[in-house]
Protein backbone atom coordinates (compact mmCIF):
# COMPACT_ATOMS: atom_id res chain seq x y z
CA UNK A 1 0.00 0.00 0.00
CA UNK A 2 1.33 3.44 -0.94
CA UNK A 3 1.04 6.09 1.78
CA UNK A 4 0.35 9.79 1.23
CA UNK A 5 3.49 11.91 1.61
CA UNK A 6 2.52 15.23 0.03
CA UNK A 7 2.74 18.32 2.18
CA UNK A 8 5.29 20.26 4.16
CA UNK A 9 7.55 18.37 6.56
CA UNK A 10 9.76 19.76 9.33
CA UNK A 11 12.91 17.61 9.63
CA UNK A 12 15.54 17.36 12.36
CA UNK A 13 18.81 15.71 11.32
CA UNK A 14 21.10 14.69 14.20
CA UNK A 15 24.63 15.12 12.79
CA UNK A 16 28.06 15.10 14.45
CA UNK A 17 27.98 18.91 14.00
CA UNK A 18 24.69 19.18 15.92
CA UNK A 19 21.04 19.05 14.91
CA UNK A 20 20.25 20.56 11.54
CA UNK A 21 16.68 21.65 10.84
CA UNK A 22 15.23 21.57 7.34
CA UNK A 23 11.84 21.90 5.69
CA UNK A 24 10.86 19.53 2.89
CA UNK A 25 8.00 20.30 0.50
CA UNK A 26 6.56 17.30 -1.38
CA UNK A 27 4.05 17.55 -4.22
CA UNK A 28 2.42 15.04 -6.52
CA UNK A 29 1.08 15.83 -9.97
CA UNK A 30 0.06 13.36 -12.67
CA UNK A 31 1.48 10.51 -10.58
CA UNK A 32 4.94 12.10 -10.29
CA UNK A 33 6.35 12.94 -6.87
CA UNK A 34 8.59 16.04 -6.68
CA UNK A 35 10.10 17.99 -3.84
CA UNK A 36 12.47 20.61 -2.51
CA UNK A 37 14.36 21.01 0.75
CA UNK A 38 15.06 24.30 2.50
CA UNK A 39 17.58 24.89 5.25
CA UNK A 40 20.84 26.61 6.16
CA UNK A 41 19.96 29.43 3.76
CA UNK A 42 19.55 27.33 0.62
CA UNK A 43 16.76 25.63 -1.32
CA UNK A 44 17.65 22.44 -3.17
CA UNK A 45 15.67 20.03 -5.37
CA UNK A 46 15.19 16.43 -4.30
CA UNK A 47 16.54 13.98 -6.88
CA UNK A 48 15.56 10.35 -7.46
CA UNK A 49 12.56 10.85 -5.17
CA UNK A 50 10.78 7.51 -4.71
CA UNK A 51 7.97 6.16 -2.58
CA UNK A 52 7.53 2.42 -2.10
CA UNK A 53 4.83 1.54 0.40
CA UNK A 54 5.72 3.42 3.59
CA UNK A 55 9.33 4.02 2.50
CA UNK A 56 10.47 7.37 1.06
CA UNK A 57 13.94 7.86 -0.44
CA UNK A 58 15.76 10.69 -2.21
CA UNK A 59 19.14 12.30 -2.95
CA UNK A 60 20.05 15.94 -2.49
CA UNK A 61 23.19 18.06 -2.70
CA UNK A 62 23.87 20.76 -0.11
CA UNK A 63 26.64 23.32 0.27
CA UNK A 64 25.94 24.44 3.86
CA UNK A 65 27.26 23.84 6.44
CA UNK A 66 29.45 21.57 4.26
CA UNK A 67 29.35 20.54 0.60
CA UNK A 68 27.74 17.09 0.75
CA UNK A 69 25.69 14.71 -1.37
CA UNK A 70 23.05 13.24 0.93
CA UNK A 71 20.95 10.10 0.60
CA UNK A 72 17.75 9.98 2.67
CA UNK A 73 15.95 6.73 3.56
CA UNK A 74 12.84 7.35 5.64
CA UNK A 75 9.74 5.52 6.82
CA UNK A 76 6.41 7.35 6.81
CA UNK A 77 3.96 6.64 9.63
CA UNK A 78 0.96 8.94 9.24
CA UNK A 79 2.29 12.42 9.93
CA UNK A 80 5.77 11.38 11.12
CA UNK A 81 9.00 10.41 9.37
CA UNK A 82 11.91 8.44 10.82
CA UNK A 83 15.06 7.13 9.23
CA UNK A 84 18.53 8.17 8.17
CA UNK A 85 20.52 10.55 6.03
CA UNK A 86 23.90 9.41 4.76
CA UNK A 87 26.74 11.41 3.24
CA UNK A 88 29.31 9.23 1.50
CA UNK A 89 31.46 7.28 3.96
CA UNK A 90 30.37 9.38 6.94
CA UNK A 91 28.20 7.64 9.55
CA UNK A 92 24.44 7.81 8.96
CA UNK A 93 22.60 10.60 10.78
CA UNK A 94 19.24 9.99 12.46
CA UNK A 95 16.34 11.89 10.87
CA UNK A 96 12.95 12.61 12.40
CA UNK A 97 10.17 14.66 10.88
CA UNK A 98 6.61 15.82 11.28
CA UNK A 99 4.13 16.91 8.65
CA UNK A 100 2.73 20.41 9.09
CA UNK A 101 -1.00 19.97 9.42
CA UNK A 102 -3.15 22.30 7.35
CA UNK A 103 -0.28 23.54 5.15
CA UNK A 104 -0.48 22.98 1.41
CA UNK A 105 2.56 21.57 -0.34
Amino acid sequence: MTVAVTGTWDLAIATPLGTIHAVVHLQEADGALTGTASGAGEDVPLRDLARTGDRLTWHQAVTRPLRLNLVFDLTVDGDTLTGTSKAGRLPASRVTGARRIGVAA
